[in-house]
């Protein structure tokens, strides 16, 4: 098992010793030791590896995955999971703002509480937030689905498309075009797949509700001119 200790070497080694890996290589477990916080840790992978990296991060950790699953003992920075492809990342502490921005693929897990504007511009990622996530939250989400276990903060889900948000708490507020949906047997398949995938097993899918678009800012119209603000 590959092992960087980041108090002795230097980040740049190991992002290029993980870009360097390809399909079928025998390298696939690596630990990460010694993190400090370090920012862009673990980013642009694209091979079926497994990394552990034990200790907190900074910015931008784990960003456009493909096909790795990341596990950060800790808590991370801005933009973790940032523009994800596939593969998963599970944090175990906290995420800062804009976790699983503009992710098209793969699971993002947050186990405890995830900041403002978490999966901002999501383009199809699943993020599974075990604790509260703040506000802006799905902010223009385009498609994908964003469970959060705990609250939300104000304006959830503001300009939303076709992306799916299930909340198993309170809501301070929704964004503009944002409202409360009916939930159907469907949804209540992809909530409970996706808790089980989060290894989530003490809450249930009939607990959430489900918000998504009123699809009336789709198109420009004068009359709704006050909500484009």
């Amino acid at each position: 098992m590959p092992t960087f200790d980041l108090a002795t070497s230097e980040l740049r080694d190991l992002n290029r010793a993980l870009h360097a890996l390809a399909e079928g290589t025998n390298e696939t477990c690596w630990d990460i030791t010694n993190p400090r916080g370090s920012h862009a840790i673990a980013v642009g992978i694209n091979a079926p590896v497994e990394i552990s990296i034990h200790g907190s991060t900074g910015y931008y950790c784990g960003g456009m995955n493909r096909q790795a699953k990341i596990m950060v003992h800790g808590s991370v920075g801005p933009g973790v999971a940032e523009n994800m492809m596939s593969g998963q990342v599970v944090v175990k502490g906290d995420a800062s703002q804009y976790a699983g921005a503009t992710g098209h693929g793969g699971l993002l897990v947050i186990q405890g509480n995830a900041s403002s504007r978490c999966g901002i511009s999501m383009k199809g990622i699943d993020i599974v937030v075990r604790g509260n996530i703040g506000h802006m939250s799905a902010f223009m989400a385009q498609a994908g689905n964003l469970i959060v276990c705990g609250d939300a903060g104000e304006a959830l889900g503001d300009s939303i498309y076709e992306a799916r948000l299930f909340v198993r708490g309170s809501v301070k507020s929704l964004g503009a075009d944002c409202m409360e949906k009916e939930m159907r047997p469907e949804h209540l398949e992809i909530v409970s797949k996706l808790l089980a995938r989060a290894g989530i097993a003490d809450v249930k899918a009939t607990e959430f509700r489900r918000y998504g678009s009123a699809r009336k800012l789709y198109n420009f119209n004068v009359d709704h001119a006050d909500a484009y603000g």
